[in-house]
This record gives structure tokens, sequence and C-alpha cells, in this order.
């Protein structure tokens, strides 16, 4: 193992040290940021299979078309899931060249290093799990093999933060799709691992750090790691039902009185069986996944991932696939919700960003927590808020949370990215919003500025 830290510290891509800000958690907590103090929305898309499949030129198809739509950090993994110990990458090489001393291949890792480097010349950054979990113990899919403990876990992290010290779009995702057991040591595992990231990096900038679990109640990450300080921020995954509710797990994590930003990390996705059942359920709708996306931010979440059931494991025609894949990677690249979910960044952008809060006081009345459960947010001021409606219902609105004397109100269409002023009206405490449309698929958002702002259209202004 010695001898492979000493060759990754030969590897140092300054260019792209110059070229990508660090991504690091906000002031108050809520939030990620760049090192530049800029706003970082979380649009992020799985591909857990990018290292292990993917050669150079698809790499780049892949890279260029995420980038084109608006997506900033790319999920994926050096050690896959779909047999990526045994099977080699699309170069020939394994990620160990001695498994059972763990000795890390280092062809295999330049090559994921090359990847993630051309993904920094898009401006992607990567979310770099070390593992996936079935690599710390056998579950009911992926096929392992179980090769972690707690001495081999903190080598291996200390030999990967050693080996990407100065790479900086790196940010670092433990776990992998699997919760520590009760009663095991999967947990010291996860920090020892961890731990070795953290003594790997060193004296460089160590960006943040996250874990990426299973579905879990009542949080994610934080059942386990909340008080840990490698621990920059809560992820969740809320798995492929859209019938479980997915916003009460941000809810959660938002209020825990250790604050931490909080983020859904693999959401239904789209082209996925309904609960893995294709033939009883169907696959999945946009409208199912924006209502989650966009109830997930109302409620707190600093961002949201994307994820495509064909384009996590970069399925080839003639492939068997996991779970029914619908068509090839290539060809599911430009579904509809990929090409979506700009806008839910763009909005989230398009007003003062760090203080913002989620506050349901926007809605007159008690709400049933359901699919049709209205959301809202605002900034700190009262300058502006965001409602999302999930089937276009007529909703009374209070507004005197927002300290306006004249509201401008707009319509924002989450399909589209289009904006529909309404007009102007006297801030008298509340109105009836009615969307331009209502029912299944009919989802909106309802934008409240202070007009003496002067907010520009929070999208494309449509007429």
């Amino acid at each position: 193992m010695k001898i492979y830290l000493a060759l990754a510290c030969l590897l140092v891509p300054a260019w792209l040290k110059a070229q990508m800000p660090q991504i690091q958690v906000s002031e108050n907590q809520r939030f990620l940021m760049t090192e530049d103090g800029k706003p970082f929305f979380w649009t992020a898309d799985t591909a857990w299979e990018l290292f292990h499949k993917l050669d150079e030129k698809e790499a780049e198809t892949y890279f260029q078309k995420r980038a084109s739509q608006g997506f900033n950090v790319i999920q994926a993994v050096a050690l896959a899931e779909l047999d990526g110990i045994n099977t080699p990458n699309a170069k020939g090489e394994k990620p160990f060249r001695n498994l059972s001393k763990m000795k890390p291949n280092p062809q295999y890792f330049k090559y994921v290093m090359q990847l993630i480097e051309k993904a920094g010349e898009h401006g992607l950054y990567v979310a770099l799990l070390p593992t996936w979990g079935d690599k710390l113990f056998k579950n009911s899919w992926g096929t392992g093999p179980e090769i972690f403990n707690t001495e081999n876990a903190y080598e291996y992290g200390k030999w990967l933060g050693l080996w990407f010290r100065s790479t900086p779009n790196i940010i670092w995702v433990l776990g992998g799709d699997r919760n520590p057991r009760e009663g095991s040591d999967d947990v010291e595992v996860w920090r020892a691992m961890a731990k070795g990231l953290k003594e790997g990096l060193g004296l460089f900038k160590t960006g943040v750090f996250t874990f990426h679990p299973q579905p879990h109640s009542p949080g994610g990450s934080s059942d386990w790691f909340q008080a840990d300080e490698w621990l920059s921020f809560n992820m969740h995954q809320t798995g492929h039902c859209p019938d479980e509710l997915s916003y009460p797990k941000i809810q959660h994590d938002y209020n825990l009185s250790s604050v931490k930003p909080v983020l859904d990390g693999e959401p239904l996705y789209e082209d996925h069986p309904i609960c893995f059942k294709a033939k009883e359920n169907g696959y999945s709708l946009p409208s199912q996944i924006r209502r989650i996306m966009y109830s997930n931010v109302m409620v707190g979440a600093c961002g949201q991932t994307y994820g495509c059931h064909d384009v996590w494991q970069m399925y080839k025609a003639g492939e068997t696939g996991v779970n029914g894949p619908l068509r090839p990677w290539e060809k599911a690249l430009d579904l509809p919700m990929a090409n979506q979910m700009k806008y839910l960044k763009n909005l989230m952008l398009s007003r003062p960003y760090f203080d913002r809060i989620p506050d349901q006081g926007l809605l007159d009345g008690e709400q049933v927590k359901d699919k049709q459960y209205v959301s809202a947010s605002r900034d700190g001021a009262g300058t502006y808020a965001f409602i999302y409606f999930p089937q276009g219902q007529t909703k009374n609105v209070d507004t005197h949370a927002l300290a306006a004397a004249r509201l401008r109100v707009w319509w924002y269409d989450p399909r589209t990215g289009a904006s529909f002023l309404k007009g102007e009206l006297q801030n008298y405490g509340s109105f009836s919003a009615v969307p331009p449309s209502s029912g299944e698929g009919n989802d909106w958002v309802l934008v409240i500025d202070d007009a003496a702002k002067g907010y520009p259209a929070p999208g494309t202004v449509a007429y």
C-alpha cells in the first residue's frame, strides 16, 4: 500500500485546481456554496457505473450532454455495484492488483482521475463514492465481494485521499445504498474510511463529505452520523415508489438541533419501474418526479439529485440490464425530466439565496401530508416567496410574513421554465391563488415578490 501512496503523490492536476472552486457549507449551515462565496444549488445526476462501463468517447458524450442540461454534479462510484471488483472497466483494468492484500491498481485509478478531470472541463463536480455498499456487506443485490473492515477501510480511504488530494471538483460520498446494520461494526467501518480520507487529503482543502444510504426513517445519513465532524451535509435516498412521501424526511433533518444542509440524493428515477414492478405499476412519470423534487426543496433541501434508470447503469443494447431498462443510456439522456432539472435550479437561483427558509405559514389552514401537499418557502426578510402546487390546486395564501406594501405575482411553469406575470396587487394579508391549470401533471410554482425590489422574471417570460 505504501508504494501506491507514493505514486499517488505524483498526480497533481494543477490546471483543474485553478479552474474549479471547491464546494463548502454556507455560513448558516443550510446550503452549499463555492469557496468564493457563490450559491451552489446541487443539481446532480446518478451515473453510478460511469468509471466502470464508459470509455473516453462515451464519457465525453455523457458529460457534454449533462452540462448542457444544467447539471453541476455527477454521482459515480469508484468500486462499482455491477461486479466492479472482478469485471474490468472499459480500459481492461480492475481496481485492485492484489485484492487479498488490498493493493490498488494505479492504472484503474488514473482512468478514474482522467474522467473526473474531463468532468471538470465541462464545469461538473463529481460526487465520488469510494465504494458501493455491497463491498462492506452482502445484500439482495450487488455482487460484492465483501472486502472492507475497519483496518483496510482506513487504509483505502487514506490512499484515495492522497491520490485525489489536489482534485478540487470532488465531493466525497461514503456509503453506497447500504445502511449500517444494527449490532455490526458497519458504522465504525465508514468512520474509519472517512478518517483515512481526511488524513490522506492532509493539509489540502478537503471539500465536503456526505453518506448515501438506502431509504430509511426518520432520517438518512443523520440517523448514524449527524454528530460526526466529517459529515458536512445530510443525504437521503427516498426511493422509487412515488406514493411514499419524501419531503417529511427532508423536514426531519432540517429541524434537527445540530444544523447541516440536507438533500435527496436518490429519488424516483425517470424510466424506472414504479416500486420495481413494471407489469403491475408501469414506469415513472415526469410529474411524479417533479412533485418529489420541488416539495423537497421547498421544505428545506439545498439541492436535488436526478436519476434515470437507463443511465445509472449505462445500459447498452443487448445487455440483460437491471430491473428492465427501457432504452440504451445514450438515447435516455434526452428524456423530459432530464431537460427540466435546470428549471428548478434556475428558479432557486433567481432570488436571494442564502436566507431562504421553509414557511408553511404562507398557506391558510392545515394540510394533510399527501401527494397534494402544497409546500412553501421564502427569504427571511420577506421580500419573496415560492409556493409549489403539485396539482394546480386553488389555495388561500397568507402574505402577512411578506414585508411589501405591493406584491408582484408570477406563475412559474416547472415543465418549461416559463414565467407568466399575473400582475401587481396591494398586500392586504391574503389572496386566493388559482393556478393556470389543475389536475395530475399540472404543477405550478407561485412566485410572490416585493414589487419595490424589482426582481427579474423568475424564468423566461411568456405572454
